[in-house]
């Protein structure tokens, strides 16, 4: 069983892996683009419309705040992660619970940017490209959570198998 502290720093790092695997995604995407900062810059503009009727600021400002926000998202579920695979190693049968919770997180996150999105902000943005941004940080933070606690392959398989 982990302390505390050793799950919240892990949950911090796999936040901080997912947030920056995704702002490294669009990065390279905006600057084969020629587009530099255009998807954080978009993301930041629909974000603060959400908030703020009217204001319009630069791109910079944009990209920023919705990096602040993202990375802060990308914590908190860093964070509940590492929880949950920390609770798995007293209660085995939510390791499968973790594949389900990645399916239902990774379509309710799309279909949550789709709903709150605004078309005209965000329709310049490919869904796939979304989609695979959000691959890249679910790759990146099970990853090292995997890494971190070999003891989840156990049950992991055993939670699947029907033998917990």
């Amino acid at each position: 069983m982990s302390t505390r502290k050793q799950v919240s720093t892990e949950g911090v790092t796999a936040g901080v892996l997912g947030a920056g695997g995704v702002a490294v995604w669009f990065f390279v995407a905006d600057l084969i683009a020629g587009q530099p900062l255009y998807t954080p810059g978009l993301l930041g503009k629909a974000m603060l419309s959400l908030l703020e009727h009217g204001i319009e600021h630069g791109v910079l400002f944009n990209a920023a705040a919705y990096t602040v926000f993202h990375v802060l998202a990308f914590i908190g579920v860093g964070a509940l992660a590492s929880v949950l695979v920390d609770v798995t190693q007293r209660i085995p049968q939510i390791a499968a619970g973790l594949l389900l919770l990645f399916a239902v997180f990774e379509s309710g996150f799309y279909f949550m940017v789709m709903a709150l999105s605004k078309p005209e902000i965000l329709g310049a943005i490919a869904w796939y490209q979304i989609l695979a941004a959000n691959l890249v940080a679910a790759a990146l933070m099970g990853g090292y959570l995997w890494k971190r606690h070999p003891e989840f392959k156990p049950a992991f398989e055993h939670a699947l198998d029907g033998s917990v």
